[in-house]
C-alpha cells in the first residue's frame, strides 16, 4: 500500500503542477485582456475624433472631389511608383548634395563679404560712385559743345577757376598712380 500511495501522491504533485500552470496562462491571458481593453479605451477618442476630422474636411471638399478623380489619382500613383521613388531618391541626393555644398558656400559667402568689405574700406565703391558723378558731368560738357577756337589767354583764364584747378590736380594725381603703377615697362 505504501507503494499505492506514493504513486497517488506523486499524481496529485503532477495534477497541482499542472493546475498552477494553467493559472499562471490564465493570469496571463487576463492580464492582456485588460491591457487590450484599456489600451481600447484609450485609443477610441483619439480614433473618434481623427475620424470627425477626417469627415468635416472631407464636406469641406465635397465639392471639388469625386470618387472618380480620387481613383484615378490613385491608378496614376500606383502606375507611377517607380518615377516617384526615383524623383524621391533624387530629391534625397539633392539634400545630401546641399548638405556637402552648404559649408562651401558659407565659407564663399563669408569671403565674398569679407572682399566687400575690404573693398569698401579701400574706398573702391566712393571712387565708383564718384566717377560716375564725373562722367555724368563730362557728358553734360559734350552736350554744350566744346568752342571751335579756344586761345592759349582763354585756356590761362580757365586755370583761375577753382573747378579747373581741382580737376587738372586730379589728373596729374592719377597719371603719377599710373605711372607708378607701370614703373620703368615702357620705354619712350
Amino acid at each position: 500500500m505504501d507503494q499505492a500511495m506514493q504513486e497517488l501522491n506523486q499524481k496529485i504533485d503532477l495534477l497541482t503542477a499542472q493546475v498552477q500552470f494553467l493559472t499562471g496562462q490564465a493570469q496571463i491571458a487576463e492580464r492582456q485582456r485588460q491591457e487590450r481593453a484599456e489600451l481600447m479605451r484609450d485609443v477610441m477618442p483619439i480614433v473618434n475624433d481623427a475620424y470627425r476630422l477626417t469627415v468635416d474636411q472631407l464636406e469641406e471638399v465635397e465639392q471639388y472631389v469625386d470618387l472618380g478623380d480620387l481613383l484615378r489619382l490613385l491608378k496614376r500613383l500606383l502606375h507611377n511608383g517607380r518615377n516617384i521613388e526615383q524623383m524621391l531618391d533624387q530629391m534625397e541626393s539633392l539634400m545630401g548634395l546641399a548638405e556637402t555644398i552648404g559649408p562651401l558656400t558659407d565659407a564663399v559667402f563669408a569671403k565674398a563679404v569679407d572682399t566687400l568689405a575690404e573693398f569698401e574700406h579701400k574706398g573702391y565703391f566712393t571712387f565708383a560712385r564718384n566717377s560716375l558723378q564725373l562722367m555724368d558731368g563730362v557728358v553734360a560738357a559734350f552736350d554744350e559743345g566744346a568752342p571751335a577756337h579756344v586761345s592759349l589767354l582763354a585756356l590761362l583764364r580757365q586755370m583761375q577757376d577753382p573747378d579747373v584747378r581741382r580737376g587738372l590736380a586730379l589728373t596729374v594725381r592719377v597719371l603719377r598712380a599710373v605711372g607708378a603703377h607701370v614703373g620703368d615697362g615702357v620705354t619712350g
